[in-house]
């Protein structure tokens, strides 16, 4: 009998941010969609997204519409946690 073993995929995230909610996606290496979500634009919203991208996989990288404006808060969460962001122009 053989055993299979299931290694983590890799995912990449995104973040499409504006002032209220925050709508999310996270794709395969070769750029299939999996799942999307919107979440509130608040701490917890942003800590739920972290939870819910890490629910797919570990994201090697996120990248997130506006660091400088609505997603500054998301971006600090985000590399605080030891996720790689990736400024996102719209």
């Amino acid at each position: 009998m053989t055993s299979t073993t299931h290694e983590a995929r890799e995912i990449t995230g995104g973040v499409d941010t504006h002032g209220l909610t925050h709508h999310a996606a996270v794709i395969d290496p070769v750029g299939r969609h999996l799942a999307d979500q919107e979440s509130p634009a608040t701490i917890g919203g942003y800590r739920d997204l972290l939870g819910w991208m890490r629910g797919h996989s570990t994201p090697t990288a996120v990248g997130v519409e506006g660091t400088g404006a609505y997603g500054a808060e998301l971006a600090r969460v985000l590399t605080a946690s030891g996720t790689a962001v990736i400024d996102v122009d719209r």
